[in-house]
């Protein structure tokens, strides 16, 4: 980062400046001093030169208005600019709001409290509340539109400095004594801020200031320190949030008076003074940090006392008050940036996200693309390729050091564990160093590269790709590397600050001067230097002859690295410090091609250097990138103008480079001078253009030289238009092919006709279709794949397009057995398309798929079809170890399901009982267990209809019917002799629905139907508990006055085993309560006589009132077939006990 003066405006009558602020988004300046004076200053930059941009455009005061209203000192001025409004107050209390209209500043509210002087005022982050402080200990809380919110008086303290924190819920105030106190935004306190960076310091201090960014551009990186406290004896600490007890801590070692953070939070400013070493008096100085504490740069800035600094919005200029001037200091600052193969890379936080945003703008064809890194450290570049260094996580010590291409796809990621803070890069290696030790890696890239650098690659290879060396180590080169990242952790006295590299050498800067040597591929430490300064940037030149300096404070040296020259005590020693300096430098870069050629920044300039030489300066564009021509380039290009060729390839002789030869070629070419230009080409080396000048000879018409010459310099339509001239229309074709401009192409293809054309029309509207595929624009490559008949780029962007019909449509419309189909029949499956999967798989004759796919997506019933059908005998087991597996899980129903899916109806009724009998045996809800009899009953009835429907297929055409259904029930008997529910599978539903019948009947008052359904629970005593049944009974009888069967019931429980002898003792005390009173003998003996008889002439029972059916007319339910007498069925829209439709 640097930092030089660029501006002064003095005040007018020596009037002492006392406050100072910028106002972020309109860029006013407002300052404040003795005698009420105020003022508010805007800098313009106006030019006509569009080349004179940001730092370098010369700025004028285009606003410069005096405030008139106090008449006091001014002692604070606070910006709010989502309200467009300044707030100001003196020595006497009085504030002032002042807003903009028209132009102009005019007053728009006045308030004095008559008692106290204002010590400091903060509008919040979004501009709505304001939080004034008097020096008495009053607080005020107001709105923006003037409304006073809340007021509280701190007593016995006085205030001096308050803030906001980013999300207005707390205010931090500083007291006069150097405490912090944390309060809440309705005035409660919280508690004392501990304040780290005071410990072991004596005497009184106060507080410099405080300054809590509050996020409005993004954050360095997540978690990032952003409140800074300082204090006047220039103790300094910076924290993560208010109660953060590891803040960052900074000693600046001098008298602060103000501080603030620039718009991005990212560097703070401290301005104060410093004793000067050599002088007894103070020089007021500017010192820059990171959030991390780093320390970036210091600002030394004349006259006698700094009263306040303010950052411009776009953290590019700074401004200080100092006596009666407002100095501005411009600030170039380490933007994240790096050029490689046409494109810039850079990044910058948002706020939007945590993240850094990585632009890499191609700037040949105007194309972005963005990536988002964490905790990125630096972007350093070389040839095609970029590395990004970012921090592995926010609590892990790691470090990653990422290779890109030029659109941000990342090739290879290398974790470190040291951090780097200084990255090297060429063609072969990645070179970074920690303060301690640096790393080297040789990355691979699949990229042509020459038989030398291969010869050296694999030299170099037995070597290991990465290895580790300490700044203090002295390696030879010989030695196999190791990456031994113990070596890293030894500290040194002499940390490294900078580092540089070419092919061949590798440069360490150390803070002392030291310069170590080292040779590359197989780094051994070559040579070592002493320069007598400490070095903030290094640069090699294209042959590593020559090494740029540029220090601490912008001082730009150079020095021969290989020059040997005899030094004052008579040594010979290697390496001289050459004669040229520049100050104010705070960028350089040297030529590719020439090593004694190179481009310097200093202050707003730019200047190309030859041999230590100045050519003219020039103003870089900040906006864009400019190619400038160096001079001797452009001189040529104006002899070749106006003299001709052979004076200027005379010149270029005299002053040869290989880009001026090539000028020389591109000028003979032009003229169709092929011998000039062979020549030049020769002398280029390039091999192509030689190639080229031959091909040309070769060729008899002039307009066709003409033509391919127009193609070589990349006047493309002129060629085409020459080519179509001379009616080659096939050449005109052909050079767009080479240009890949299949649009171009499929017109021209349309202007003529030809067999040949047809296939490669198929290709154009291929290579279109690809064109549009590549942009995610699936709809316009699907029309020009259907017209290339290209059915497996149709099938992907069918699939992306969501297009299922029209991938059906495509599947059906391939021949069987096509390469495509198995593809097209995945790509139903990811999506959960069985039916339309299995056909392609089906036709594609891969059986064994279409079963997988849908025992995948669980259509179990389609993949046992599907296995019966192809003769596959695992489903079987297959579906039972799934089964087995489900079941090992306790998900029964789950696996009932699965059988169910699969009709494999028998294994899901047997599962479902099983289920209904556990229910039963907890005695779970009587309904409940009826509907699980009642589902494994309907099983039981589709595996019945199941068995019947297979004995029909296999006896289709050998007798009736009634054949066919009685072999189904023979074959089901043999099936199921293991298990004899099969027979009387409503049994446990029919239990139960009587069961619930007979006691809804007898809440309901119904208690002789009651009575009579109850008799029937007599039989299912296997299936309810005796006690139960015999208890129903019991009290239904008795409501009914049926003594008689109440008595056998009572005598039934009193003989259950399963009872204990206390409970029959209360069945036969009850009894015998009853029986005293009653004579067991029932009233109507006639109506109960069939249902107490039974025996083999039973008659039906109605499922609807539980009375039998005497009548010849009755319903019967087609499913579980019970009956219903015809009078109640009317009363019913589905089967009482199994609920399937009456209809």
């Amino acid at each position: 980062m640097f930092f030089y003066l660029s501006k002064k405006i003095a005040i007018p009558n020596n009037v002492k400046l006392k406050c100072i602020s910028w106002n972020k988004d309109q860029g006013f300046i407002a300052c404040g001093g003795e005698d009420g004076l105020l003022k508010v200053l805007k800098l313009e930059t106006q030019t006509d030169d569009a080349k004179l941009r940001g730092l370098a455009a010369p700025s004028n005061l285009s606003m410069n208005q005096t405030l008139e209203g106090h008449s006091g000192s001014v002692q604070v001025v606070t910006w709010n600019e989502q309200y467009q409004k300044l707030t100001t107050s003196d020595q006497n209390g009085l504030i002032i709001v002042w807003m903009l209209y028209k132009g102009s500043w005019y007053e728009e509210m006045i308030n004095n409290r008559n008692k106290s002087v204002v010590r400091s005022m903060s509008w919040n982050a979004d501009g709505q509340k304001i939080c004034i402080v008097y020096e008495d200990g009053a607080v005020i809380v107001g709105s923006v539109d003037g409304n006073r919110i809340w007021g509280k008086d701190l007593k016995g303290i006085q205030l001096c400095h308050v803030a906001w924190s980013v999300d207005s819920k707390v205010l931090l105030f500083g007291m006069a004594n150097g405490e912090i106190h944390i309060y809440d935004n309705q005035g409660n306190f919280i508690m004392k801020m501990k304040l780290n960076c005071l410990v072991n310091v004596t005497g009184a201090i106060s507080i410099a200031g405080i300054h809590w960014y509050h996020g409005t551009e993004g954050y360095v990186e997540p978690d990032c320190p952003c409140l800074a406290i300082c204090f006047d004896n220039g103790r300094c600490q910076i924290m993560r949030h208010e109660n953060d007890q590891n803040p960052v801590l900074i000693d600046t070692g001098m008298y602060v008076v103000s501080i603030q953070w620039n718009h991005t939070g990212s560097v703070l400013a401290v301005a104060g003074s410093q004793k000067a070493v050599a002088q007894d008096k103070d020089v007021n100085t500017v010192q820059f940090y990171t959030p991390f504490g780093e320390h970036l740069g210091t600002l030394k800035v004349p006259g006698k006392h700094m009263s306040a600094l303010s950052w411009e919005g776009g953290g590019l200029k700074i401004a200080l008050a100092v006596d009666s001037f407002i100095y501005f200091a411009n600030i170039r600052p380490d933007y994240k940036w790096g050029y490689c193969s046409n494109t810039v890379v850079y990044a910058y936080t948002r706020p939007d996200r945590p993240e850094y945003c990585v632009v890499f703008w191609d700037t040949k064809n105007n194309e972005k693309y963005v990536k988002y890194v964490k905790s990125l450290i630096s972007i350093t570049t070389c040839g095609d390729f970029c590395i990004l260094a970012t921090k592995a996580d926010e609590n892990h010590p790691q470090f990653v050091l990422v290779l890109c291409n030029s659109i941000g796809t990342p090739l290879d990621p290398k974790y470190i564990d040291i951090v780097p803070l200084f990255v090297a890069m060429t063609k072969t290696h990645v070179i970074a160093a920690s303060k301690e030790a640096f790393y080297t890696w040789q990355y691979r890239v699949a990229k042509k590269l020459t038989a030398l650098e291969i010869n050296q690659i694999t030299r170099s290879r037995k070597e290991g790709r990465e290895r580790i060396f300490h700044v203090d180590d002295t390696p030879s080169g010989s030695v196999d590397g190791v990456l031994d990242y113990s070596k890293a952790i030894q500290g040194t006295r002499d940390p490294i600050c900078a580092i540089t590299a070419s092919d061949k050498t590798l440069i360490v800067g150390r803070e002392s001067g030291t310069i170590q040597r080292y040779s590359l591929p197989n780094v051994g430490l070559i040579q070592k230097y002493s320069l007598n300064c400490r070095a903030y940037q290094l640069s090699l030149n294209c042959n590593s002859s020559r090494l740029a300096i540029i220090d601490i404070s912008g001082v730009l040296t150079f020095f021969d690295l290989d020059a040997r020259v005899t030094d004052s005590t008579g040594q010979q020693v290697i390496g001289e410090l050459l004669k040229l300096e520049r100050k104010d430098v705070w960028d350089m870069k040297w030529a590719k091609d020439n090593p004694d050629l190179f481009a310097m920044m200093e202050k707003t300039r730019m200047y190309v250097f030859r041999n230590l030489d100045p050519e003219n300066p020039e103003h870089p564009n900040k906006d864009y990138i400019i190619n400038f021509e160096i001079r001797s380039l452009r001189d040529s290009r104006a002899l070749i103008e106006k003299v001709g060729i052979e004076d200027a390839s005379q010149f270029i002789e005299d002053n040869p480079h290989p880009r001026l030869w090539r000028l020389l070629a591109e000028a003979a070419l032009q003229k169709l001078d092929l011998h000039t230009a062979e020549q030049a080409f020769v002398r280029c080396k390039d091999y192509q253009g030689i190639k080229f000048v031959k091909r040309l000879g070769n060729l008899q018409s002039e307009s066709m030289k003409q033509a391919e010459v127009a193609a070589y310099f990349g006047r493309f339509e002129e060629a085409e238009r020459m080519y179509l001239d001379m009616d080659r229309r096939d050449l005109a074709i052909g050079l767009r092919l080479k240009l890949g401009d299949w649009f171009r192409v499929l017109q021209l293809l349309k202007t003529g006709s030809g067999d040949a054309d047809d296939s490669l029309l198929e290709q154009a509207h291929n290579a279109i279709g690809d064109y549009f595929a590549d942009r995610q624009k699936w709809l316009n490559a699907v029309q020009y794949y259907v017209q290339g008949r290209n059915q497996e780029r149709l099938a992907e962007c069918y699939y992306m397009l969501e297009d299922y019909e029209g991938l059906e449509n495509l599947a059906n419309s391939l021949p069987e057995h096509h390469k495509l189909l198995p593809e097209i029949a995945q790509m139903f499956v990811r999506v959960g398309m069985c039916e339309q999967a299995v056909t392609a798989f089906l036709k594609c004759n891969q059986p064994k798929a279409a079963v997988d796919t849908c025992v995948h997506l669980n259509q179990w019933n389609k993949a046992v079809e599907l296995a019966k059908n192809h003769s596959m005998k695992e489903i079987g087991s297959l579906l039972a170890r799934y089964a087995s597996h489900l079941l090992e899980k306790n998900k029964t129903l789950d696996a009932i399901e699965l059988y169910r899916k699969a009709n494999y109806f028998y294994d899901a009724a047997k599962l479902m009982f099983k289920i209904a009998d556990e229910e039963a045996k907890k005695r779970t809800k009587p309904l409940r267990v009826k509907k699980l009899y009642v589902l494994s009953a309907l099983l039981i009835e589709q595996y019945h209809e199941q068995m019947k429907n297979a004995q029909r297929g296999k006896v289709k055409g050998k007798g009736s019917e009634a054949t066919s259904a009685l072999a189904g029930l023979l074959e089901e008997e043999v099936l199921s002799t293991a298990s004899r529910f099969t027979d009387n599978a409503w049994r446990g539903a029919e239990a139960y629905h009587f069961f619930i019948l007979a006691q809804r009947q007898l809440y309901e008052g119904y208690v002789d139907t009651a009575l009579k359904t109850a008799l029937h629970l007599r039989d299912y005593e296997d299936i309810i508990p005796a006690v139960e049944i015999y208890s129903l009974l019991a009290l239904c009888a008795c409501a009914s006055r049926a003594f008689g069967t109440c008595s056998k019931a009572f005598i039934k429980l009193e003989s259950l085993e399963t009872l204990s002898s206390e409970q029959k003792q209360q069945y036969e005390d009850l009894a015998l309560e009853i029986f005293t009173k009653h004579t067991p003998k029932d009233n109507r003996k006639s109506e109960l006589d069939n249902l107490l008889e039974g025996g083999e002439g039973k008659l039906p029972t109605c499922v609807a009132t539980g009375s039998p059916i005497t009548e010849y007319q009755f319903w019967m339910c087609s499913v579980c077939k019970h009956c219903v007498l015809a009078q109640e069925i009317s009363n019913y829209s589905f089967c009482p006990l199994c609920h399937s439709s009456v209809g």
